[in-house]
C-alpha cells in the first residue's frame, strides 16, 4: 500500500505509538489532537509526556489540532479515539476524507445505545466508498510496549481480504507481526468484551484476592465471551486467537491496561467517578459492560461475571456482595452440554 502521508485522529497513547510505528524516511505521520495545547507540548518536547511518557518521537511525526492539515491528502486514516467519540469522529471524517483513504479502526468498544461495533457505527457515518475501506486492528498490544519495540502480535480483520492484507503489509515490521482474520464479528467482539473480565480481574485485586481468582476470572469470563459472540454469529476459533485470549489474558494480567487499574480501585471501594479520576483516562469497561449487559439479555445468553459487573457499576452492588453472587450460584458442569463425557 502507498502511504505517503498518515492521519492518526486521537494523540492518545495507543495513537502515539501507532503514529511512531508507521513514521518512515518518506511518510508524514500527523497527529490529531482536540487540544493544541497538548499538540504544542508533543512537537516541542518530541514526546507526549500526558500519555506516553518517556517515549522520543521522531522528526516525521507532528501533532496538531488542525482537522483539516490532517485529514487532506492523507491515504491512511487511523482513527483511535475512545468509542464515546467515534461516531462523531467520523462525521468529520466523511466531510474531509478522501474517498480513496484506508480508514484503520483501533477502538474496542460497543455503543450501549445501539449495541453497535465500530465497524458499524463506521459504516453508517462514512460515505459507502469509505465503508468499503474499513479494517479493524485488535489483539493484545499495550501502546507503552509497542512504543518501546517490545515484540508484539495483534490481529486484522476487514469485510475485504484486500483491505485486511493492505493493513498487514503496511503494519509489519521486526518487532510487530500483523496476522488477519476474516472474522469482523468475532474480532470486535473480543476486543471489546474482554475489558469488562478485566474489569472483573481488577475488582478481585482490589478486595485482595490472589492468583486463583483471576485465572477462574479469566478462564470463565472467555467462557462468557465466546458463548456471546457464537449467539450473535461470530467464529467460536476467534475467541482462541489473539482478540480472544490473547487480548484478554494481557488487559487482565498487566497494571498497563486502566480497565484493570480502574476496577482495582473499585475493589479498592472508591465511587466511580474517583476511580475514573485516578485513572486520568478513557475506561471502556463502563459502556462495554452496559452494552455487554444490554446483548446477553437481547440473545437470551447467560454471562454472570458481566451481570455482576453491571451490578456493581451501575446498580451500585457492592464488590464483595457481587462476589458472593458469583460464588453462591447453582452447581453446574463446566462444559456445554453435547461435549462428549459420561454415558449416565
Amino acid at each position: 500500500m502507498q502511504a505517503d502521508k498518515v492521519a492518526v485522529l486521537g494523540a492518545g497513547s495507543w495513537g502515539t505509538a501507532l503514529g511512531r510505528l508507521l513514521a518512515q524516511p518518506d511518510r508524514t505521520v500527523q497527529l490529531w489532537s482536540r487540544r493544541s495545547d497538548l499538540a504544542k507540548d508533543i512537537n516541542g518536547y518530541r514526546e507526549n509526556r500526558r500519555y506516553l511518557a518517556g517515549v522520543l518521537l521522531p522528526a516525521r511525526v507532528r501533532a496538531t489540532a488542525n482537522l483539516d492539515d490532517v485529514i487532506t491528502d492523507a491515504s491512511v486514516i487511523l482513527l483511535t479515539v475512545p468509542s464515546a467519540a467515534l461516531r462523531e469522529t467520523a462525521r468529520l471524517v466523511a466531510k474531509k476524507g478522501s474517498p480513496d483513504a484506508v480508514i484503520i479502526s483501533t477502538c474496542k468498544g460497543i455503543e450501549p445505545s445501539t449495541g453497535k461495533r465500530p465497524s458499524e457505527v463506521l459504516k453508517e457515518e462514512l460515505p459507502a466508498a469509505m465503508a468499503e475501506r474499513v479494517v479493524v486492528l485488535s489483539g493484545p498490544s499495550h501502546a507503552e510496549e509497542v512504543a518501546r519495540d517490545i515484540p508484539t502480535t495483534v490481529v486484522v480483520s476487514s469485510e475485504s481480504r484486500a483491505m485486511a492484507e493492505a493493513v498487514q503489509d503496511l503494519l509489519m515490521r521486526p518487532h510487530f507481526r500483523v496476522y488477519t482474520n476474516p472474522d469482523l464479528l468475532g474480532v470486535e467482539l473480543g476486543g471489546a468484551l474482554k475489558n469488562v473480565i478485566a474489569l472483573a480481574c481488577g475488582i478481585a485485586e482490589g478486595l485482595g484476592f490472589g492468583d486463583n481468582t483471576k485465572a477462574a476470572l479469566v478462564t470463565r469470563g472467555l467462557a462468557e465471551i465466546t458463548r456471546l459472540g457464537v449467539a450473535a454469529g461470530a467464529q467460536a476459533s476467534t475467541f482462541s486467537g489473539l482478540a480472544g485470549i490473547g487480548d484478554l489474558v494481557v488487559t487482565c494480567t498487566s497494571h498497563h491496561s486502566r480497565n484493570m487499574r480502574f476496577g482495582v480501585l473499585i475493589g479498592k471501594g472508591k465511587k466511580l467517578q474517583a476511580a475514573l479520576d485516578a485513572v486520568g483516562q478513557t475506561v471502556e469497561a463502563i459502556r462495554t459492560t452496559e452494552a455487554a449487559y444490554q446483548m446477553a439479555q437481547t440473545l437470551g445468553v447467560e454471562m454472570p461475571i458481566v451481570t455482576q459487573c453491571y451490578r456493581v457499576l451501575l446498580e451500585g452492588v457492592a464488590p464483595s456482595e457481587a462476589v458472593a453472587n458469583l460464588m453462591g450460584r447453582l452447581k453446574t458442569h463446566e462444559v456445554e452440554e453435547g461435549v462428549k463425557g459420561w454415558a449416565h
